[in-house]
């Protein structure tokens, strides 16, 4: 495969095993079955987790490099072995309750591995990534280097996939020979809720049937960035515009909730949007903490989801304060008797996430992905502080809002926007909305 223009050329491809390391957490001599929860199955039609960190160039390049990078890789997965595994998918005749056929979908934590692909691009700059607009999933550049990965997401969510790339990080910078990490130990087995049958029965006759992938329409994509100083002044406008109001808030307002709010605000300004149209916004409540019995290291899915919703008027015109209101009452809302409840009987009735292309052509949700806590900067890789973070091109359509952290730490934020050509544009030129962003 080569572009000509980047030069864009795949030189390997190789399959990583785990290396077993003297650990509590070694890869099993015998493969071994690991059942996906529901919170695992509701993404199995989601594209894979892509995200990635460009680096600065070393003396280290080519071959060398990619030999490297393999070894600290397997040391890593000798850690994350599940994640070298292959889904297993069981027919069963008749099903559960004899309604049927049906399947399982497994975890067969087999270490057949993962592929590592080293490609160049030598027509690619670092600067090139930097600009807000172009995204080339690559790895050796002119002058630096892209190092990413991809996840399926019915196996773990954003915070095992950042705990992995974490500790595939600090492996390599150590010289890929140390066991005593900073980056936690995980904990491997899967949660379920008590009357939750296991293994959880899918009421499809074949894996395909399960499957969607949908054409979405030509989205840009743009990298904002929110100075300390800016979140900062944010979430103090949010805060001091809801004080003293009738709105009931056991939790003040967060400074993601605030930034989010303000792209909220801005997107339905940018789409031209009917004032009496509804808009929702969809973002992630981690249950890590949040449900008992759920490990803080826990690898696999922990995600709930928290929906606000009003009219575009209310959200335009109502201000900072009552838009960030609607996201805290949406985290606030979380119920962890209902979480679990609904765990527990998911099975009778399957919710699949599914991302649907607008079908008027007038889009109205804003999808919020990743997390500012997530340590997406300290992933050097014996090469410094990353320049930059940038996500693959999986699940990008309009309306999806990507959260890092700023690569200046302190609170600061990092959101990557996708959304069609000429509503981008209208958001770019928005002054109330770049008074509080910078693309540089």
């Amino acid at each position: 495969m080569e572009d000509s223009t980047s030069g864009f050329r795949i030189v390997s491809r190789r399959a990583v095993r785990p290396k077993p390391a003297s650990s509590p957490d070694v890869s099993p001599l015998q493969p071994q079955i690991m059942e996906l929860t529901p919170w695992d199955l509701q993404y199995i039609s989601i594209h894979y987790i892509q995200k990635g960190v460009l680096l600065h160039r070393t003396q280290t390049t080519g071959s060398a490099l990619a030999d490297d990078l393999a070894l600290s890789f397997a040391r890593a997965l000798g850690r994350f072995y599940p994640l070298a595994g292959r889904f297993v998918v069981t027919e069963i005749s008749g099903g559960a309750s004899g309604s049927g056929a049906c399947l399982t979908v497994s975890l067969s934590c087999s270490n057949d591995g993962a592929e590592l692909v080293h490609a160049v691009a030598p027509g690619v700059s670092m600067s090139d990534i930097i600009c807000p607009r172009y995204f080339p999933p690559v790895t050796e550049l002119a002058d630096g280097v892209f190092v990413a990965l991809s996840l399926n997401h019915a196996v773990a969510d954003g915070t095992t996939f950042w705990h992995l790339f974490n500790t595939w990080s600090e492996i390599h910078r150590s010289g890929a020979h140390g066991c005593e990490l900073s980056t936690p130990p995980l904990v491997l087995g899967r949660w379920f809720p008590d009357a939750c049958p296991v293994p959880v029965t899918l009421p499809f006759m074949k894996v395909e049937d399960i499957i969607q992938r949908v054409e979405f329409p030509p989205v840009r994509e743009c990298f904002f960035h929110l100075s300390t100083a800016s979140v900062r002044n944010l979430k103090a406008k949010a805060n001091a515009e809801m004080t003293g109001t009738a709105q009931p808030q056991a939790d003040p307002i967060s400074s993601l909730q605030a930034v989010l709010a303000h792209l909220w605000r801005g997107a339905c300004r940018a789409r031209r949007l009917p004032p009496d149209r509804e808009t929702i916004c969809l973002l992630p409540v981690g249950c890590r903490g949040r449900v008992q019995g759920v490990p803080q290291h826990y690898m696999g899915n922990a995600v709930a989801l928290g929906v606000a919703k009003c009219t575009v008027a209310h959200v335009v015109d109502k201000g900072l304060g009552c838009t960030a209101w609607l996201l805290n009452q949406a985290v606030a809302s979380f119920d962890e008797a209902k979480t679990r409840d609904a765990l527990a009987s998911w099975h009778q009735k399957p919710h699949i996430l599914y991302l649907e292309a607008s079908g008027d052509g007038d889009p109205a949700y804003i999808v919020v992905a990743a997390s500012p806590r997530f340590d997406v900067y300290g992933n050097d890789f014996g090469r410094g502080t990353p320049v930059a973070v940038r996500s693959g091109a999986g699940n990008k359509m309009d309306g999806v809002v990507t959260v890092y952290p700023g690569r200046d730490g302190g609170g600061s934020m990092g959101v990557e926007v996708c959304m069609s050509p000429e509503a981008l544009a209208r958001l770019t030129a928005d002054r109330e909305f770049m008074e509080a962003v910078d693309m540089a």
